[in-house]
């Protein structure tokens, strides 16, 4: 290759930052997209969340309710940098937007509110991203309410989430009026101005003395803590010699790769202070594709060779299909290239399922809008129209050079109702729409209860479900009744046991033979289902054994007689026996199953319903009726901490049967004051007098 061609397709790369925007609820994400966008030029006035008019936030409901509910994406440029940016929910509901965005981003901007610091889904979602090795650089957002504190904020990064939380800048506050920051790189001044660029100046005359004070403290500090990631840096420093800003930069940019610190910057996104200050941030510190490890991977699901993928538009086209979003004009799938060139037109393969799929039409997305392309290159993000065997996290990829990546895992719901059309010739119409939004969203379940024949619809919570209900009406023209929110609740073995399972049938020709000895125990923290075979000397044929292991898993999966997921079981095939002629597969996937079902009824059930993490703050004044309140609902309290100002907060975990409709009634005790937000945590046994009433729910049901 000319080496000139080369090196501008090199440059071209380093020149893309793919990044999204993070946070709990209500930090101001949407915000600070929108101002981006107007920085940027992609917009010429900016929209207000709680308007219902933000750019990003575009979908009826996320108007309607002021939240993100679908990562949202769009393209930019700032300084001569190709920024691709993905908005994404901060409810714990849409983790799956969430996880699935953080999967194909290269770095993230993660937002904190200045009065509420981490809350409980800031732990979520920095989970995910350090799951992924994602690069973060930190925006305490919302300097201008009242009770902000930009140190006890990056404290609780620091305590709470483990994180090493820089400062690469301080705010210049008069109250709670945001003035603009010193910029402790260049040790230099930026004094905000409305509507115009701010004004930067080296004379720090132009600030109190106690605020010089502290970038002085803060920039020693910085360069402490960045000096492990230039060798030339710590060098000077420790001969006393001046640090260049050059220095400087290079050290916070490694230490940003390595995911070793997350610099930290401040402003109010919603008052445009410091969001170009994060742009400048998000282009010298956050990684390009060029930055990135080499992709590895397998040649295909069944073949474990390794695979080795540059990113390099000059490599074999390797993508990942992140989200599905229906649409009436054809599904748009979206995709992150990471080698190569995706053509319109071209045929490629989904290396999962080894199909074909055809590219029919090529699109740059800015949020709801659609820019046509050519052609798409590798560390580019784009939305896919023509793809029919493809869901989120399958493998694109020519034909020719096969790699597959690894996929997305997803939480399990949590919550489920029942759900019907309104109107009775809508029945076919409501099911077509409500495969269209499972394919769009991982974490939503749909299916029909066998006994009642009731269609179910399955989610991480009430506004999850909500939102769907909302999205059948609007978006699909079916109007739909619901039922009573009802939990997800699973079952386990209670004591372990050893039984014994024959299916033995004789009826005229052929008969069926199969008899299993296993043992089962019960592991909460292991994985639903563990099977090992301890046959020694072919009592039960090795052919036999899957069809074993296959009976006893799907009667877990079935959940037996009470038709609730049997999960932690760990069963061990210890003996049987088999006949030369009439043992079979099928006899012997029978025999297992009528194992696991001895070992219920032997063993006694223990039933397990999903803990949430909840943090409320609080008024001081409201505190002990949100106690109270709590306490009444099964919630154990782990900590009781002082917030801002008069503000209490309450950490602990609840059953999510005890949290319907707790965000009216958290309003009626605190007279609005309050908030709270909620996290799944993990499946725990109910207490043994509630156990005996959900069985009994669960067999009336069933009667039903």
């Amino acid at each position: 290759m000319d080496p000139k061609v080369h090196a501008h397709q090199v440059a071209d790369l380093a020149a893309r930052r793919n990044f999204g925007i993070m946070a709990h609820i209500d930090a101001g994400k949407t915000t600070v997209s929108e101002r981006i966008l107007y920085y940027t030029g992609v917009i010429r006035k900016t929209q207000e969340v709680h308007d219902g008019g933000a750019t990003m936030d575009y979908m009826d409901d996320e108007k309607e309710r002021g939240i993100t509910i679908t990562s949202a994406a769009t393209f930019c440029e700032w300084k001569g940098k190709k920024l691709s940016l993905i908005d994404t929910p901060g409810h714990v509901d849409f983790t799956a937007e969430v996880e699935r965005s953080l999967r194909v981003l290269d770095g993230a901007v993660a937002v904190f509110d200045a009065v509420s610091g981490v809350a409980a889904q800031s732990e979520t979602v920095w989970r995910q991203a350090t799951r992924y090795a994602v690069p973060r650089i930190c925006f305490v957002n919302k300097m201008d309410r009242a009770g902000a504190d930009f140190w006890g904020c990056v404290e609780s990064i620091r305590t709470r989430l483990g994180a090493k939380a820089v400062p690469i800048q301080i705010p210049i506050m008069d109250g709670q009026e945001v003035k603009g920051a010193i910029d402790l790189v260049e040790m230099e001044v930026i004094l905000s101005q409305e509507g115009d660029d701010p004004i930067r100046t080296k004379d720090l005359s132009q600030v109190p003395q106690e605020i010089r004070e502290d970038a002085q403290r803060a920039r020693i500090a910085m360069i402490e803590e960045i000096a492990d990631y230039s060798d030339a840096l710590m060098e000077t420093y420790l001969e006393g010699g001046h640090v260049t800003r050059d220095e400087i930069r290079h050290a916070i940019r490694q230490g940003t790769l390595r995911c070793a610190m997350h610099p930290v910057l401040s402003g109010s996104a919603l008052k445009n202070r410091g969001v170009r200050s994060l742009l400048d941030a998000i282009c010298d510190y956050l990684p390009s594709p060029h930055d990135l490890a080499p992709l590895t991977g397998t040649a295909g699901p069944k073949d474990d060779t390794e695979v080795v993928r540059r990113h390099d538009q000059n490599e074999p086209f390797c993508g990942l299909a992140f989200k599905t979003v229906s649409d009436p004009n054809g599904d748009l799938t979206f995709v992150r290239v990471y080698s190569g060139i995706l053509k319109r037109g071209d045929e490629v393969m989904n290396v999962r399922t080894g199909r074909k799929e055809r590219i029919g039409r090529l699109l740059r997305m800015h949020a709801d809008n659609r820019e046509a392309m050519d052609q798409i290159r590798a560390g580019d993000i784009c939305a896919v129209i023509g793809l029919k065997h493809s869901i989120t996290g399958d493998t694109l990829a020519e034909k020719a050079h096969p790699i597959l990546l690894e996929s997305m895992e997803f939480p399990e719901t949590v919550i489920s109702m029942s759900i019907a059309p309104q109107n009775r010739g809508d029945r076919d119409k409501l099911g077509e729409a409500l495969a269209r939004l499972a394919k769009e969203d991982p974490t939503f379940r749909r299916y029909t209860d066998e006994e009642t024949e009731e269609t179910i619809i399955a989610g991480m919570g009430e506004l999850h479900l909500e939102i769907i209900a909302s999205r059948l009406a609007r978006e699909f023209k079916v109007p739909v009744t619901t039922g009573r929110p009802r939990v997800a609740y699973r079952q386990t073995l209670a004591r372990p046991v050893e039984v014994l399972g024959k299916h033995v049938k004789q009826t005229g020709g052929s008969g069926q033979y199969g008899v299993v000895k296993v043992s089962f125990r019960s592991d909460p923290e292991s994985a639903p289902f563990e099977f090992e075979s301890k046959i020694v000397g072919g009592s039960v044929p090795k052919e036999y054994i899957p069809a074993v292991e296959d009976g006893i898993r799907k009667y877990c999966e079935d959940g037996g007689d009470l038709r609730l997921p049997i999960v932690g079981i760990k069963a061990a095939l210890l003996d049987g026996k088999s006949h030369d002629v009439d043992s079979s597969e099928l006899a012997f996937r029978a025999a297992g199953r009528l194992a696991i079902r001895g070992a219920m009824e032997k063993g006694g059930v223990t039933i397990l319903e999903p803990l949430m993490k909840v943090e409320v703050q609080t008024p001081d004044e409201f505190v002990g009726a949100v106690i109270g309140d709590l306490n009444s609902r099964r919630m154990h309290i782990d900590e009781i901490a002082q917030g801002p100002g008069d503000i209490r907060i309450v950490r602990g975990k609840v059953p999510i049967a005890e949290t319907f409709q707790y965000s009216t009634s958290l309003r009626s005790l605190t007279q609005g004051r309050a908030t709270f937000s909620m996290e799944p945590s993990e499946y725990v046994p109910v207490p043994r007098s509630l156990q005996e009433v959900i069985i009994a729910e669960q067999r009336e049901r069933r009667k039903k």
